[in-house]
């Protein structure tokens, strides 16, 4: 079967590709073709559109490429028609790919939905629209299967991807000798997220507080989907290291880490890294955010567990002296440090074991071979 799939950003990437993999073990004449990244590409996925290119972030920024969004909008339709696929996998990115499930319903293509919008946070009557517009809808959170039951619309629950990525990965035993350098400096990791707007808003921010650790050594968790030079002004003069592609090596050598909000906050607590999360974003945005959003917490951490388990610096509470004592109370001998791992324990056991990814695949042959 011919399978067309659409990842908007970095997470969807990782775990469209993890898909890929659950779908070929039942269907090994799978053809795939779509949107994403290059894991998605490495495991057979024909690219139309690399994420990078599409990834806005926040109200202002997408009003202000309302026309470029457009244009990518059209020639997704175009490429859908044009392929013929027996279904459309949308991988969250909901403010597109909420409008190619609208398209996919009218054209009479199957729409599956893997990695529910987050649609209990915001605009929770979107769930209507999904209903009308999304033939089965893969969650991976146990909240969502209530959420949506109030709309009468049934889910499939199908356990957290990260978990298969989490389990499978062998931390390198000699990273840090590799491309650390000095072994001898504990470090602290530095998680400013994929998107260029990102690490802008966030580095300057979090390498503030570097003065005040003065024995630690911080890293940057780089991606390769941004060009070197937007780092460069981060590691003049030692101020940080960085290392490419390697976040959960970084993280396993890691003391603590300051990570923007996103799925880096769970990947982080899953490898049992005390973190603040940090989130910044325009002024404008922010203040649209706050008035659309209707959960106490932005941290899939804190939301999972129901309750403030990591801290979270949003906006103008993102300052030095709040990153500065909350990340001194999870360092090795802070008064959080043991609690945070107590409470990570426990978050391990809500999250469960890997297998998503081929469950996912496994249920959604199944269900395009029944028609």
């Amino acid at each position: 079967m011919k399978y067309y799939l659409i990842a908007g950003e970095r997470s969807g990437d990782l775990h469209g590709s993890n898909l890929i993999k659950g779908i070929k073990e039942s269907d090994p004449e799978a053809v795939f073709r779509g949107w994403g990244g290059d894991m998605m590409v490495a495991e057979g996925m024909e690219l139309v559109t690399h994420y990078q290119d599409t990834a806005f972030m926040g109200f202002l920024e997408v009003v202000l490429n309302i026309r470029k969004i457009s244009g990518f909008l059209k020639k997704c339709k175009q490429d859908i028609r044009a392929y013929e696929p027996a279904v459309i996998i949308l991988i969250d990115y909901p403010g597109f790919n909420l409008r190619i499930a609208s398209f996919g319903k009218k054209s009479g293509i199957r729409v599956f939905y893997y990695i529910s919008p987050k649609v209990w946070a915001w605009n929770q009557k979107r769930a209507l629209k999904i209903k009308q517009d999304v033939d089965r809808m893969f969650v991976i959170f146990p909240f969502e299967i209530d959420f949506y039951k109030q709309y009468h619309y049934p889910v499939d629950y199908v356990g957290n991807p990260l978990m298969d990525a989490i389990e499978e990965f062998n931390a390198d035993p000699i990273f840090r000798e590799k491309y650390l350098g000095d072994s001898s400096r504990p470090v602290i990791a530095l998680l400013p997220g994929s998107r260029k707007q990102e690490v802008v808003n966030m580095l300057n921010l979090m390498l503030g507080v570097q003065p005040h650790f003065p024995e630690y050594r911080f890293v940057i968790a780089g991606v390769k989907n941004l060009p070197a030079s937007l780092y460069e002004e981060y590691l003049k003069d030692g101020r940080a290291g960085i290392v490419y592609e390697a976040t959960y090596d970084l993280l396993s050598v890691a003391d603590a880490a300051l990570v923007k909000s996103g799925t880096a906050t769970l990947e982080t607590a899953l490898l049992n890294v005390p973190e603040v999360v940090c989130y910044k974003t325009s002024a404008i945005s922010y203040r649209i955010a706050k008035w659309l959003i209707r959960v106490r917490f932005i941290s899939l951490v804190n939301l999972i567990m129901d309750r403030e388990v990591v801290r979270e610096l949003i906006q103008d509470e993102l300052n030095e002296e709040n990153l500065v004592s909350e990340l001194r109370s999870i360092l090795p001998g802070g008064a959080k440090r043991d609690t945070l791992l107590r409470d990570y324990a426990e978050l391990h056991r809500k999250v469960g074991g890997k297998g998503a990814s081929q469950r996912a695949g496994k249920l959604m042959v199944q269900y395009l071979r029944k028609g």
